[in-house]
């Protein structure tokens, strides 16, 4: 993400994040935007319509707030989603979305992390990771993000805020790979 996309997504999610406090909806908008982002990741074709440019603002608009009806979304989250795609913002509806959670998270004091895995943990080892992310970030209160990425081929690669600390076997290689070079 660009770092304009980064400010327009910050802005955006800064609004809402005013308006839902105001409505006392904070964890309803929440709900809402964390289905719509994950419907948006499952379905291709509603992926298309709110990305491509090939669709008038008027299209992705109706096809945008048809999904949040009929999923019986909060006027609010309607209302907003609405407003960003007559501003002809939608290309941005992923990274607002994750903004606002970021938001939320932060201003209830909870810390955000990453995790980034070889292979699927199990119940035992993301109770160990996360476990360890809490003691590194120093707060209970934590949110993980697990994710898998086949290519690191052991290892986890973990993001707390603007700290990353990188165990995979890839880097290992990376970095062996590179000393090796500079020896020849």
């Amino acid at each position: 993400m660009s770092s304009s996309e980064k400010g327009l997504a910050g802005r955006y999610a800064g609004a809402l994040y005013e308006l839902a406090v105001e409505a006392k909806a904070t964890d309803a908008i929440l709900s809402d935007l964390t289905g719509l982002k994950s419907l948006m990741s499952e379905n291709d074709e509603l992926n298309s319509v709110i990305e491509s440019p090939v669709y008038a603002r008027t299209e992705q608009a109706k096809a945008v707030m048809a999904v949040l009806e009929k999923a019986g979304a909060n006027s609010l989250t309607i209302r907003f989603v609405g407003a960003v795609a007559d501003n002809g913002r939608l290309f941005a509806l992923k990274q607002i979305i994750q903004a606002f959670a970021e938001e939320v998270a932060r201003r209830n004091g909870q810390i955000s992390a990453e995790v980034i895995s070889a292979i699927s943990l199990d119940s035992q080892r993301k109770k160990v990771v996360e476990d360890t992310v809490a003691k590194l970030a120093g707060s209970k209160n934590i949110s993980l993000e697990m994710k898998v990425d086949p290519s690191l081929l052991g290892g986890l690669v973990v993001r707390i805020g603007s700290r990353l600390f990188d165990t995979s076997v890839k880097t290992k290689l990376n970095r062996l790979e590179a000393a090796m070079k500079g020896v020849a």
